[in-house]
């Protein structure tokens, strides 16, 4: 019964990272630019689909694939901000609201017409490999996706915190008007910082797409999921996404191996109301947001 417990919080860790990384792409959205992107989910779906088509094409590595993924998403998202995005920036919550709303709804229906609403399985070997330490018994594929998460994660913290851009990144987070007056180009860093949080949630994607089939529905659980992550850890915190992806994995984990399986999002949902009650802000958020 111990190893049944450890395998499982195991699994609940290594898929929690992968939650943490989707969960940054939206908080670092938040962050700096102070939109909410409703259609974050539909960015990992993307993902999922390029990991599909990379290995099915080219066969190549899952790793590969991600940073294929990371590529066309950040471009994705560069552009659609250009476009798009920047126009709503300013604008009242509520028509951002309705734009991202529909963007999702916009995304959905392409991949429904492009690719229709039947699973498809990525066959990676990856899906069949498993690696024993101890007790634990845990399938390649995740192990991968979380070491390739956490990298990302911590490459990309210590790049917003020591590079030029990311002094950039944070003063425009910090104070908009103050940037402009130094002489920042925040027209560029928002649209860099939504690239990024589409990239990030892009190569989440591409990662687990060995281990969640292909399919335009999933992109409702992962926004729900995504924005469950960043609530639980603290909205606009870069430790509390981590934090609270490796909360929602763990319960998840948990929650299929004292209940059900199809339970399993349940206890997430219940971990929300919880926090929100006792500590409305959060593990990590600001008092003032």
């Amino acid at each position: 019964m111990l190893s049944l417990w450890l395998n499982v919080i195991a699994g609940g860790v290594l898929i929690g990272l992968v939650y943490g990384l989707v969960a940054l792409g939206l908080t670092i959205i938040f962050g700096v630019m102070r939109v909410v992107n409703f259609a974050h989910g539909e960015m990992v779906v993307f993902g999922i689909y390029i990991g599909y088509w990379t290995v099915r094409i080219w066969d190549v590595p899952i790793v590969l694939a991600a940073a294929i993924a990371a590529v066309v998403m950040f471009v994705f998202g560069f552009l659609l901000e250009t476009l798009v995005v920047k126009r709503f920036v300013n604008r009242p919550h509520h028509y951002q609201f309705i734009v991202f709303i529909g963007l999702s709804l916009l995304f959905s229906g392409v991949l429904l017409m492009s690719f229709g609403p039947d699973p498809r399985p990525t066959a990676s070997q990856l899906s069949f490999q498993t690696v024993s330490v101890g007790p634990l018994t845990l399938d390649w594929a995740r192990i991968q996706a979380a070491a390739t998460a956490g990298l990302l994660i911590a490459a990309l913290g210590a790049y917003l915190k020591y590079s030029a851009f990311g002094r950039s990144l944070r003063g425009a987070a910090n104070n908009r008007l103050g940037g402009l007056v130094v002489g920042l180009n925040i027209p560029r860093i928002y649209a860099v910082t939504f690239g990024i949080g589409t990239a990030c949630a892009g190569v989440a994607g591409a990662l687990i797409s060995p281990l969640f089939d292909a399919q335009p529905y999933l992109a409702v659980d992962f926004t729900l999921l995504a924005f469950v992550t960043v609530i639980v850890g603290g909205l606009g915190s870069f430790g509390g996404a981590l934090l609270g992806g490796l909360t929602i994995g763990v319960a998840e984990a948990i929650a299929a191996l004292m209940f059900t399986p199809s339970m399993k999002t349940a206890l997430p949902y219940a971990l929300l109301i919880i926090i929100l009650i006792f500590r409305p802000r959060g593990f990590f958020g600001a008092k003032d947001i």
